[in-house]
């Protein structure tokens, strides 16, 4: 089931999702200081991609820095993606067939708007003491 939704999500909305991820992540690349912030946009870049089977923990070690950067990361970047999750998950939820997948991109929204402080693993192997906050 996982795979049959992953396809499903890919071939309508996963792919642009991903590339406005990789978009961001480009352009915070440019500036050194920023780097941080755009190697945490491609890896929500590759989770965009493929989300069913995986869940976001919170990572319990993530200090200031992370709620900082989460700060910065909203005002350059989180919105706009979040905006793209919200019209994509709009358009999804037109179809009966597409609604699981609308509110998979609904659930996606804290994660893109503060990724910092957020890990990305595969949902059957989630380390002891961390918790789930998106699970699909």
């Amino acid at each position: 089931m996982r795979l049959i939704l992953n396809l499903i999500w890919l071939f309508f909305g996963g792919i642009w999702l991903a590339l406005g991820y990789v978009f961001f992540g480009i352009i915070a690349c440019i500036f050194i200081v920023t780097i941080p912030a755009g190697i945490a946009s491609f890896r929500m870049a590759n989770y965009a991609l493929w989300p069913f089977g995986r869940t976001v923990v919170r990572n319990p070690k993530a200090g200031g820095f992370s709620a900082l950067s989460n700060g910065l990361w909203f005002i350059i970047a989180g919105l706009w993606l979040a905006i793209g999750h919200l019209t994509t998950a709009a358009a999804q939820a037109i179809t009966i067939i597409g609604i699981p997948l609308a509110i998979a991109n609904i659930r996606m929204i804290p994660v893109t708007c503060f990724p910092f402080g957020k890990e990305i693993y595969d949902s059957n192997r989630i380390p002891f003491g961390y918790e789930p906050m998106v699970k699909f």
